[in-house]
């Protein structure tokens, strides 16, 4: 029971205390593993926690990027902005990070060498666990950010084998058959249900074929977890198997956040190493940005994308872990990535204000011409706005349609907007944070609005942002918390309705029509 004192203990109370300030609690379990670290062997912290750890760490790292693979596309990942963006930015940041730790810290080169690749990566958990908590792992920049990051990791595979001395054997070319799994993984998700059995599911494709499955063929398991969810990622329930293992995975990956706290104490020269990291980590960001407004994206897009890449990557000590030249480095990378997360994680929460707070500064920088995450400035002849169309939007659009009414459909994943629009939905790509879209759309003819996108920031940003723009029709929104309604109201909504609230009444109301009493009028 010791273990369980101590891990969950630690987690919860260093989790807990982040709230009050503002954090993530991430950035808590990162405190808690230091913590765990520092005084759990006096108190008879059991030998085998930091084994444990690790091992629900994989567990939580395997299950995060099958549900990042799941809301994923894969021609996404061949974009030029994405592949050219990885490579031009990997090369460059070995190029910075090689020379300043042959500099500071080894007369080695090739460790400094081995280092600077080890920096060069951007933490994956990290970017997914920041975006899908915002809900903006479908929105344009979250799946720039996660493509970008998926080539980083492919880049990092190839430089463990490389440098490690274990190059996959002839059985990894078995990967280029896993397209032909596909119809096999359908049916299984279509028998699969939609109790516990889904969950086992979920587990067995990202855990058992994925993770094991691709390490006997010579590949890391994390690559197998993410192709899992790719191969499955067009299929009609992928979202449904996502959210089915949204607990278990936030779980496992306490112990991932955990661990890297108790992968060492540092020394006074692991701490100037991270310190000295910390001040280069802006220039991380700065590249990705100037790379990405390169490549034609939007201040805004590179921007943001940008920011959910600064940070160094759990990846990296995978690196250093598995090649015996870069071992040394080991806890001062370790480190580095925790003082890294300890910055980029309350800026991604800030990520949009910041960006309103710079954006004259950073828009002169986006290239002429039409860009590719562009959005529409003109709404046609409709009359009803609806800003996201999942199953709550889409829903009022059907019932908007079918009275007559004149909705336009309005959502931050491009590749959903389009998937409707090619179904004969009048929907169009568009994010409702943007101030670029505010800036240039036309409301005119607009005579109510629906905010049916989950994410409370949105909603806020958009009852705020059509009350300053002089709208004066009714603003109705849906609320996942109760504690958001008065929140959203006071923004500008006119009424806020709890979905499951409103779910509930409308079946008793079917149920009434259903079943009138008798002598009712």
């Amino acid at each position: 029971m010791l273990f369980e004192v101590f891990a969950i203990g630690a987690a919860f109370v260093f989790g807990l205390a982040m709230r009050p300030l503002g954090l993530p609690p991430l950035v808590g379990f990162l405190a808690a593993g230091f913590a765990i670290n520092a005084f759990g062997p006096r108190l008879g912290m059991p030998p085998a926690t930091g084994q444990i750890l690790e091992y629900l760490a994989n567990l939580g790292v395997l299950m995060l990027l099958f549900t990042v693979g799941l809301k994923l596309k894969l021609k996404q990942v061949g974009e030029p902005q994405v592949v050219g963006t990885a490579l031009i930015h990997f090369a460059l940041s070995v190029a910075l990070f090689a020379p300043v730790t042959r500099l500071l810290f080894t007369d080695d080169w090739m460790v400094a060498f081995l280092v600077g690749i080890a920096l060069a990566f951007s933490s994956t958990v990290l970017a997914a666990k920041m975006l899908e908590a915002k809900r903006e792992l479908g929105n344009f920049h979250g799946r720039t950010a996660i493509g970008i990051l998926i080539v980083q990791d492919v880049i990092a595979l190839v430089v463990l084998a490389v440098f490690s001395g274990k190059l996959p054997g002839p059985w990894a070319l078995l990967i280029f058959a896993t397209p032909l799994l596909r119809p096999m993984l359908f049916r299984i998700l279509d028998y699969a249900g939609h109790d516990e059995v889904l969950v086992l599911t979920g587990m067995l494709l990202s855990l058992v074929i994925g993770g094991v499955g691709f390490e006997l063929i010579g590949l890391k398991g994390e690559i197998g977890a993410l192709v899992m969810g790719l191969l499955l990622s067009t299929h009609p329930r992928a979202s449904e198997l996502s959210d089915s293992l949204w607990a278990l995975k936030e779980v496992f990956l306490v112990g991932f956040f955990l661990s890297i706290g108790m992968s060492g104490l540092p020394d006074w020269n692991a701490f100037v190493f991270a310190v000295a990291l910390g001040v280069l980590l802006p220039l991380k960001g700065v590249l990705f940005f100037f790379l990405l407004v390169a490549f034609g994206l939007r201040a805004r897009t590179s921007f943001l994308s940008a920011l959910s890449l600064t940070a160094y990557s759990e990846f990296g000590l995978i690196v250093a872990a598995g090649i015996p030249a870069a071992e040394t480095f080991l806890v001062p990378l370790a480190i580095a990535v925790s003082v890294s997360f300890l910055i980029a994680a309350p800026l991604n929460r800030l990520a949009h204000p910041l960006f309103e707070r710079y954006e004259a500064r950073l828009q002169p920088y986006e290239r002429a011409g039409r860009h590719p995450d562009e959005q529409p400035k003109n709404l046609g002849d409709a009359d009803i706005l609806i800003f996201g169309m999942g199953r709550t939007g889409s829903a009022a659009y059907e019932l908007l349609a079918r009275e007559g009414r004149r909705p336009v459909g309005l959502d931050a994943d491009i590749y959903k907007a389009n998937a409707h629009a090619e179904a004969g939905r009048n929907v169009i790509f568009a994010d409702a944070e943007d101030s670029n879209f505010w800036n240039s759309v036309d409301l005119t003819g607009i005579e109510a609005a629906i905010l049916a996108m989950d994410d409370i920031e949105a909603k806020l940003i958009a009852a705020k942002t059509l009350r300053s723009r002089g709208f004066e029709g009714p603003v109705v929104s849906q609320a996942l918390y109760e504690e958001h309604v008065e929140t959203i109201n006071a923004a500008g909504a006119d009424q806020t309705y709890l979905t499951m609230q409103e779910a509930g009444r409308s079946l008793a109301a079917h149920a009434l029509k259903a079943a009138p009493r008798e002598g009712a009028a």
